[in-house]
C-alpha cells in the first residue's frame, strides 16, 4: 500500500511509505491486537510486536479470560512468527504492581470501586510502553482498542468506536493530547467483533477463535476479595450491617466483600423492602444499607480531570455535555462545572443510581461520538 495521492499520507496518517514507517504494536495475545499487527504487517509497515508481562503468571497459566499471562505471551509470539515480524516481551511486573495493583487494593479497602484497567492504560501502556516505543524509534504505537482517533481542526480527537457494543472509550478517557498524537487504533472503525475475527481467520492467525478476556487480569475468577486479602492480610475484618435509619440488621465478613448498589448476598433476608448497599463506612467497618431511592445521585464530584475538548477547561463556567459514570451505561446528559484545571462538579440531569467513588466519569459531546475527557469520581470535600 502506498501513500494517498491527495494527502501524501499513509493509512496511519504519516507522510512516509509504510516500509519506512516503524509501528510498535502493543500485543496482549488476544485476537484484537493480533489482528492489528497482522493488518499493518500485510500493508508493508515495519511492525515490532511488544507484549508486557504484568504480573506473576504462574497461577494464571490455565486461567481463561486474563490478558498478559503466560499463555497470552505465547500466543502473541506465535502471531509474530506467523506474520514474520520481531516480537519482544518486557517485564513490567514491578511497575504494574506499583502503578496499578497497590492502588487497586488501597482504593478497594477505602470503600471505593476502582477501575484498574484505566490506570493500566494511563500509567503503564500509554506511558511506559509508549516511551519504549519511542526508544525503539517507532513513528507511532498501535493498539487493539475499540476507539477512534480522528483528525480535528485543533489536532487529533478521540471518538467512540463505530461498534457501540465494543466501544472502550470509558477506559481510555485519560489518554492525553500528546499521547493521542502518537497512538493509532486501527480497529475503531470496524462494524463488529465478527469483522475482527474474520480478519484473523483471513490472515491465518492461531488466535482467530480465542475467547475474549472478561476479568481484570490479576483477579482470578472475578474474586476481588480474595486478591485484596492476599495483598493486604487482615483486610477482611467483620463488622455490622446497619440500616440507614440506624438499625443493626446483621453481621458481615468484611467491607471488601461489598460494593455500592449491591443487593444480593447481604444475608439479611426476611425484610419487607429490598435493601441495597448505599454506603461503605470503612473506619467503623460498617456496611450501610437502605432503599433503592437512596442510591440516586445528581451531583458528582470529579477530580484528576483530563480535558480533550476544544479550548481551556476552565474558560467556560459550565458546559452541557453527556457523561458515563459506569462503563455499562450509555452517556447521559449533564452539566459540567469546572472548579479548577483538574476538578469539577458534574450535575446529572437525570439522577443515576449506584454512582461510586473510584469509578470514572467520562465526558462526551452530546449527540455525537467525540470523547471530551473525564476524571475520577470521589467523595468530595
Amino acid at each position: 500500500m502506498s501513500l494517498d495521492t491527495a494527502t501524501g499520507l499513509n493509512s496511519l496518517g504519516l507522510p512516509k511509505s509504510p516500509a519506512e514507517t516503524r509501528v510498535v504494536v502493543a500485543m496482549s495475545g488476544g485476537v484484537d491486537s493480533s489482528v492489528v499487527a497482522a493488518m499493518l504487517a500485510e500493508e508493508g509497515y515495519d511492525v515490532v510486536g511488544v507484549t508486557l508481562q504484568l504480573y506473576d503468571h504462574g497461577a494464571a497459566l490455565a486461567k481463561k479470560g486474563a490478558c498478559c499471562a503466560g499463555r497470552d505471551i505465547h500466543d502473541a509470539r506465535r502471531v509474530a512468527e506467523t506474520m514474520g515480524f520481531p516480537h519482544y516481551v518486557l517485564d513490567y511486573e514491578n511497575a504494574f504492581r506499583e502503578a496499578v495493583i497497590d492502588e487497586f487494593a488501597d482504593s478497594y479497602l477505602g470503600g471505593a470501586t476502582p477501575v484498574p484497567c484505566i490506570r493500566c492504560n494511563e500509567r503503564v501502556k500509554f506511558r511506559d510502553l509508549l516511551e519504549t516505543a519511542k526508544d525503539l524509534e517507532a513513528d507511532c504505537m498501535a493498539t487493539g482498542h475499540y476507539i477512534r482517533r480522528a483528525a480535528g481542526a485543533r489536532g487529533p480527537e478521540l471518538h467512540m468506536a463505530a461498534d457501540a457494543t465494543r466501544d472502550q472509550s470509558y477506559f481510555l478517557f485519560s489518554t492525553t493530547r500528546e499521547q493521542l498524537d502518537y497512538l493509532r487504533f486501527p480497529l475503531g472503525g470496524l462494524a463488529s467483533k465478527d469483522a475482527t475475527r474474520a480478519l484473523a481467520a483471513r490472515h491465518g492467525l492461531p488466535v482467530a477463535d480465542k475467547p475474549d478476556s472478561q476479568d481484570i487480569c490479576f483477579v482470578p475468577n472475578g474474586d476481588y476479595a480474595a486478591v485484596i486479602e492476599k495483598l493486604r492480610p487482615g483486610a477482611a475484618e467483620p463488622g455490622e450491617i446497619v440500616h440507614a435509619d440506624g438499625r443493626v440488621l446483621g453481621r458481615h465478613p468484611g467491607v471488601i466483600h461489598f460494593t455500592i448498589g449491591q443487593r444480593r448476598g447481604l444475608g439479611i433476608g426476611g425484610l419487607d423492602e429490598p435493601l441495597y448497599v448505599v454506603k461503605l463506612d470503612v473506619d467503623s467497618r460498617r456496611v450501610i444499607v437502605g432503599p433503592k431511592a437512596m442510591l440516586a445521585t445528581r451531583r458528582v464530584p470529579v477530580r484528576e480531570i483530563n480535558w480533550l475538548g476544544d479550548g481551556a477547561f476552565t474558560e467556560a463556567t459550565e458546559r452541557e455535555i453527556s457523561v458515563r459514570v459506569r462503563s455499562t451505561r450509555p452517556p447521559a446528559e449533564a452539566i459540567l462545572r469546572p472548579l479548577s484545571e483538574t476538578e469539577a462538579e458534574v450535575e446529572l440531569l437525570t439522577p443515576e443510581q449506584g454512582v461510586s467513588p473510584g469509578q470514572a466519569c467520562v465526558f462526551y459531546a452530546t449527540g455525537g461520538t467525540r470523547v471530551l475527557g473525564g476524571g475520577w469520581i470521589w467523595r468530595g470535600h
